[in-house]
């Protein structure tokens, strides 16, 4: 029930405490720095979990000034360089297959290239290597939200590029067994990403069933750091979680973690207590513990990826709409408002120097 419940606070729209410490430690491989036209750089955006294409052009149909990739646009991105995963939010129920994936699926044991998730993954990749050719050969900066920044990892893997021969434009893709992933993408930054799987007494509630446990074991942090892809993971300090009943002890310090007025009412209208209560549901679901602070529904400890650069930005919520409901938010990751808060930082550490900064 935990995780069911946790797959509809992620979806962005229902359209139709005490918190652990972490020493995250900098990327292996520190790539010089050079003025770059970020014109010439292409951007892969990969949805996280119950996401629509859309949701990044045009968020819940307010405008496509409101939109993620318009705030790259604004920045000095090439919108004819950047794409976002060609995906429809109906597609998600292809998580769903994973329950064929027997024994895996029972037995904790799924790994990310299976049924659950693969599809998105060989998406993903065809994706890039699009995106590569287009740009005239170009490496991308690839990233993944909620979900698709675990699934991005999965993406680059061990490092070998390997890619079906045709994509889904019937270009021929060259299969060169000397190419790597590194020589497609330049850097990985993630955005409110589960990078861990639940607490070890808790693993069993694990939503990947083993795809999370799996991709740490054998692709752990930044893992291909060494060969010049740089890691950037991002989280949001927003929101508290607390059960309902805990609602009237919140610390002083967590005051300003509780949530706007309006979702407050909205939450506590539908009988959910409040943006705390629904936190503390979202992040027990993820990680076991329900007691801690993060974007209102990843743990902020869950989205600092060991080995990256960690940015920790305080009062950003988690997707385009206040979580399980049809509110949109400015202060997602993706939203105008934030995107400086974050970006320039994750350029630097991609090696790239926007002119005059």
């Amino acid at each position: 029930m935990k995780a069911f419940t946790w797959l509809l606070l992620v979806v962005p729209s229902i359209l139709s405490a005490s918190s652990f410490s972490f020493s995250p430690q900098p990327a292996s491989k520190k790539i010089a720095t050079t003025a770059t036209d970020l014109s010439k750089i292409p951007v892969v955006i990969c949805p996280g979990f119950g996401n629509d294409a859309i949701d990044y052009l045009n968020p819940l149909d307010q405008g496509e000034e409101y939109g993620f990739v318009n705030a790259l646009i604004k920045r000095g991105f090439n919108p004819d360089l950047i794409t976002v995963l060609p995906l429809k939010r109906y597609e998600w129920i292809r998580v769903a297959g994973g329950l064929f994936d027997i024994p895996n699926f029972y037995t904790m044991t799924c790994t990310p290239e299976g049924l659950g998730y693969g599809w998105y993954i060989k998406r993903l990749r065809r994706t890039i290597e699009e995106v590569h050719q287009k740009s005239g050969g170009e490496r991308c900066l690839l990233v993944g939200h909620s979900a698709g920044g675990w699934l991005a990892r999965a993406c680059l893997g061990d490092g070998s590029w390997n890619v079906e021969q045709l994509n889904s434009n019937d270009v021929e893709i060259s299969e060169d067994n000397t190419t790597r992933a590194a020589d497609r993408v330049r850097a990985l930054i993630t955005m409110g990403a589960v990078h861990k799987q639940p607490e070890k007494e808790f693993e069993a509630t694990c939503v990947t069933r083993g795809a999370l446990k799996y991709l740490n074991s054998e692709y752990p942090g930044a893992f291909l750091a060494n060969e010049g892809i740089s890691y950037v993971s991002v989280g949001g300090d927003a929101i508290v979680g607390k059960e309902k009943q805990q609602q009237k002890t919140v610390a002083d310090d967590d005051v300003e973690k509780i949530g706007s007025d309006q979702v407050n009412t909205v939450y506590k209208d539908r009988g959910e207590g409040s943006a705390s209560s629904v936190a503390y549901t979202s992040y027990a679901a993820v990680s076991g513990i329900g007691e801690l602070t993060g974007d209102g529904v990843v743990p902020l400890e869950w989205t600092l990826l060991e080995g990256t650069k960690t940015i920790v930005l305080d009062g950003v919520l988690h997707s385009i709409n206040e979580a399980g409901t049809t509110l949109p938010t400015d202060k997602w990751y993706g939203a105008d408002a934030q995107v400086d808060r974050w970006l320039p930082e994750a350029l630097k550490e991609a090696g790239i120097r926007v002119d005059g900064n």
